[in-house]
């Protein structure tokens, strides 16, 4: 059956312009202007000519179209009173008994008016075969629920919703789903999603992105693209299947709805009052006013302020470990070492002499954990692999103990090896000022807190700066240049602060513990060696070939020294935080 729904006329005014509906369920329509070109007009006049043949869903973010239920009957649902399983079941209910909806959004904040609508898409796409009745799906703003790049909002409401989207537009048709979408810029709106429309509805713009796209889209030249400034509210060009097989200029008829919120018109100003009587009238409140309560919005801290705040957090958690020590690991249950004392002990006869006391004491599990974490940094190339490589290989050696290693997890082997790699000794946790640093590189990421503690130590000890080898060692690797990237990252985070001296010596302050080191070197008064010279040369050279490859625009200047000591990081640097085990 082929039904014509009259969207307008031309703008003569005489000769109507038909929108074929059974074209339209079969090839999507996209609706592009800027606001106030009048694209909700020619939605609710879509809506309001095709009521009589075809079931529609309108998913409404403003309520603008909830007064359709008025004379047509459209059931309105609002969104902020259902969860999201509650409306993709409502959606699949009214694919089975075919009622035309308006999903009014307008009372969510956008977060959750994307994952409302994504729900309620989801439900509809969702519903079984024999439900595939044909049905208008009506989106306005569709910018908002199919972004073309991430936003304000979360990463998880974007997915939902622009996979509800997508699916309407690519895949909706076989299940029924034409999609109608209208959006104000064309440069906001999902390209995959804008690709699936095969009519198109373009109304006024003035951006030269959204008029060169809705060009190409039209089919037009770059330079006819100046026709969309010149047209006036509620006219478009029409162009599709469905409407026409060429560029044809629409003026937009006439509606029997209207929306609640109608565009801004100057209307007279109300009799001047006195001042007293306007005071009066804006600072007494009304006899039915209810009272809300505003959130309150604090002034963000200063850097001092925030400094302070850490400080004072480091040293309260000194202060809880000091009174509540951590409770001794007991040994480990050794079923061959208690055999063995069974068989001596029967082996010795009943009048022999006591043994004499020792006094030497007994070795704890933690300090076996130690020695064994000394055997595998034994290994001069055990400083440059990764932690989970190493404490694979304490695994093993503890297995040869006949020890369980897994009583030292992961996160408390990366800790040690940390202080281990930074050259502090085991048994300096029992320095009060010691714990202070200790308790602030336990927020750290597992990969800095070995640089810092090297440098705490330095700066606690007022020993000369380390060098960048240093540093580098402590973090595991062999190149200075990956060690004054991760000084800039960290002094970039408020970690430390780098100086120099009036011979050019670095200094380095660590504000959360106000403590510095003694100026020091970074060359280390060395020069690189032959093996750290090719590290860097390599990671120069794969920074540059991959560039491309990652993704990501990367001068080769941004791999100079220069650019390092102004906080760029080599390509092929490690997030912080983030380094895979």
């Amino acid at each position: 059956m082929q039904v014509g729904v009259e969207m307008g006329c031309l703008p003569g005014g005489s000769t109507p312009v038909l929108l074929d509906l059974e074209e339209l369920l079969a090839t999507r329509l996209l609706v592009q202007g800027n606001s106030g070109s009048g694209k909700s007009h020619l939605l609710r006049r879509l809506l309001e000519q095709s009521a009589p043949w075809v079931q529609q869903l309108v998913i409404d973010p403003e309520g603008d179209f909830v007064s359709l239920a008025e004379l047509f009957g459209h059931v309105v649902i609002d969104a902020a009173d259902h969860t999201e399983t509650g409306l993709q079941q409502i959606a699949s209910r009214m694919r089975q008994h075919r009622v035309s909806v308006v999903l009014n959004l307008e009372n969510q904040e956008i977060d959750r008016q994307m994952r409302s609508a994504g729900a309620f898409l989801n439900g509809a796409f969702d519903a079984p075969r024999d439900w595939w009745f044909p049905t208008l799906v009506v989106i306005d703003e569709a910018q908002m629920f199919a972004p073309a790049a991430a936003g304000d909002v979360s990463e998880e409401a974007r997915k939902v919703s622009l996979g509800a989207m997508t699916n309407l537009m690519s895949r909706g048709r076989k299940r029924g789903l034409a999609g109608v979408i209208a959006t104000q810029r064309l440069a906001k709106l999902a390209k995959n999603v804008a690709a699936e429309a095969s009519n198109f509805l373009m109304g006024r713009t003035f951006l030269d992105i959204d008029m060169s796209r809705a060009a190409d889209l039209l089919g037009m030249e770059r330079r006819q693209a100046e026709m969309f400034r010149d047209l006036g509210r509620g006219n478009f060009v029409a162009l599709g299947p469905a409407l026409s097989r060429r560029p044809l200029k629409v003026q937009i008829g006439e509606v029997a709805t209207h929306a609640r919120a109608t565009s801004p018109t100057l209307i007279p100003l109300p009799d001047k009052a006195t001042v007293g009587d306007a005071r009066d009238l804006i600072m007494t409140p009304g006899p039915d006013e209810p009272t809300r309560l505003l959130p309150i919005r604090r002034s963000p801290m200063s850097t001092s302020e925030v400094l302070t705040q850490l400080v004072k957090s480091a040293e309260a958690k000194a202060a809880h470990l000091a009174a509540n020590p951590p409770t001794p690991i007991p040994p480990p249950h050794d079923p061959i070492e208690e055999y063995h004392h069974d068989v001596l002990a029967e082996a010795v006869p009943e009048d022999a002499p006591p043994p004499p006391e020792t006094t030497a004491p007994q070795r704890t599990q933690g300090a076996f954990f130690d020695e064994v974490l000394k055997e595998v940094l034994a290994d001069p190339e055990a400083a440059f692999r990764s932690p989970a490589v190493l404490y694979q290989d304490f695994l093993m050696r503890c297995r040869g103990h006949s020890v369980n290693g897994r009583a030292l997890t992961l996160p408390s082997f990366r800790r040690r090896l940390s202080a281990v790699r930074a050259g502090i000794p085991l048994d300096s946790g029992n320095d009060p000022e010691w714990r202070k640093a200790l308790a602030v590189a336990a927020d750290l990421p597992d990969d800095l807190q070995a640089m810092f503690l090297l440098l705490a130590r330095a700066a606690l000890d007022e020993t000369p700066c380390p060098s960048d080898e240093d540093i580098a060692r402590a973090r595991g690797s062999r190149s200075p240049r990956r060690a004054r990237g991760l000084l800039t990252y960290m002094e970039e985070r408020g970690l430390l602060l780098t100086s120099a001296d009036v011979f050019g010596k670095r200094v380095i302050t660590l504000p959360t513990l106000g403590w510095q080191t003694a100026p020091g070197d970074p060359n280390g008064g060395l020069m690189p060696s032959a093996e750290t010279q090719v590290v860097e040369e390599d990671e120069a050279d794969d920074a540059s070939e991959t560039g491309d490859d990652e993704g990501e625009a990367v001068d080769d200047d941004a791999l100079s020294d220069d650019s390092l000591s102004d906080g760029e990081m080599s390509v092929d640097e490690e997030v912080p935080g983030q380094a895979a085990e």
